[in-house]
């Protein structure tokens, strides 16, 4: 253009240029969607699951549309549930005392239970049939798997996706020194102060000898108003015993160490109980719970995905984040 124009370009000039400058940057867009659409038959999972990963970190927290429309009614009916479930709860209230949270807390900090990677932690899971969930009777690593994946595919990050797969890993403390399935599994609440009633079958905690304690049935209890979350103690089961692991052994981000940690505390990011004992901190962290929840219980499906097929891409997303490969247990 230098050769043909002496003076700089008129307006006019200035503005077809910016039209071609424009026309050009759509044709490399048409070409780039075409390109995308015939390669697409020949895309590997991975490459069809890949989005942008600063799009993916910005908007993890926002459902995907099948989440918004699904039945919430459909799950979690535990007054329908079997004898087994309702069995399971009464046993459960009655013996999470504030003296056995204490002295599971001790067994934890003094003992290592076993060592191994976090795979083989997930296919020792396949013995397990919680006795509290109402909505599945499949293995737990196909409940592991259907929620990493439920969560890959809506193109959440990376750390979000493993957060899927581990949240329950911590029920490997029924094989070790458990008391039965009631320190394990189940919905977690606090204790140390008033057993809400938001708390599913809260008529049971009455044989809980914690239920008459002066101190102990208050509303604050040990606790003081808005002391923050970290500082309660939440019955013990493998919400808190995998968060203090992956606390411990990874680099995940604190929203993904609350999801492992609150997920089963349903009393709390369902009913919103407890309110009362949060911190500025606990409220950021209840957006991350409740985003996690949605693929927790409403990927329960029949579906199971071929776990050989899946290994090799969640062994990376296991290394990424747990630096050590043999974790203490």
């Amino acid at each position: 253009m230098s050769k043909i124009f002496k003076t700089p370009p008129t307006k006019k000039v200035e503005h077809e240029q910016h039209i071609l400058e424009k026309l050009d940057d759509d044709i490399l867009k048409v070409n780039q969607i075409r390109h995308d659409f015939t390669s697409n038959s020949t895309h590997s999972l991975d490459d069809e699951l890949k989005i942008d990963s600063d799009e993916a970190d910005k908007n993890w927290h926002i459902a995907s549309e099948y989440y918004k429309n699904i039945d919430t009614k459909a799950f979690r009916q535990y007054e329908l549930a079997c004898d087994r479930v309702k069995s399971f709860y009464e046993e459960q209230h009655e013996k999470q005392t504030v003296a056995y949270n204490l002295q599971a807390r001790i067994n934890f900090k003094t003992k290592t239970r076993d060592r191994m990677t976090i795979w083989q932690g997930l296919e020792k899971l396949n013995k397990l049939l919680d006795e509290s969930d109402p909505d599945t009777e499949l293995s737990q690593i196909d409940h592991a798997l259907q929620t990493a994946e439920a969560i890959r595919r809506d193109g959440k990050p990376r750390w979000f996706q493993l957060v899927g797969l581990i949240h329950d890993l911590g029920k490997l403390l029924y094989f070790f020194d458990s008391k039965g399935q009631w320190d394990v599994v189940g919905d977690t609440f606090p204790v140390g102060c008033k057993f809400s009633k938001r708390i599913i079958f809260p008529e049971s905690f009455k044989k809980n000898p914690d239920y008459v304690n002066p101190l102990y049935k208050s509303k604050y209890g040990i606790y003081s108003k808005h002391c923050g979350l970290d500082k309660v103690m939440l019955s013990w089961g493998h919400d808190e015993y995998m968060y203090h692991i992956a606390k411990k052994n990874s680099n995940l981000p604190p929203e993904a160490l609350a999801m492992i940690r609150y997920h089963s505390f349903y009393p709390w990011h369902q009913e919103l109980a407890y309110t009362y004992l949060m911190d500025d901190h606990d409220k950021e962290m209840l957006k991350a719970v409740k985003a996690f929840n949605k693929y927790d219980l409403y990927s329960k499906i029949d579906q199971q995905y071929n776990i050989e097929e899946l290994k090799p891409y969640y062994l990376e997303l296991i290394n990424e984040f747990f630096p050590n490969e043999i974790i203490d247990f």
